[in-house]
């Protein structure tokens, strides 16, 4: 009858987590179940059951200085690119940018 309809409902296996992120707050559900509802070509998920907590989102910077890169790269004797990357990955700390960038192979710096 659903069919007829036009509507499609699929559980979306292997959910872990769901993160729902506003403004103000990020919305974690452990374990959910998710299924994925389609109507006249229009998806809509269905999110029920699991674990929720809230936590603060935490600011990550979006654009690294060049001075800074150029800092880390100096620092570790790294490309320029791995020293932006390893600056995101640490929130714009200089510190922990070198420590990620002598800790890791420079094939393992994630952006």
């Amino acid at each position: 009858m659903m069919q007829k309809m036009g509507m499609k409902v699929d559980e979306v296996a292997n959910v872990i987590e769901v993160i729902i992120k506003t403004k103000s707050k990020d919305i974690v559900i452990e374990e959910p179940s998710v299924t994925l509802v389609t109507v006249q070509g229009q998806a809509m998920y269905q999110i029920a059951g699991g674990r929720v907590s809230e936590a603060t989102p935490q600011a990550v910077p979006t654009a690294i200085g060049e001075e800074d890169a150029q800092l880390v790269a100096q620092q570790t004797g790294r490309p320029f690119d791995d020293a932006k990357k390893a600056l995101l990955e640490a929130g714009g700390d200089l510190a922990k940018a070198i420590l990620i960038l002598k800790d890791q192979p420079s094939s393992q710096v994630q952006a």
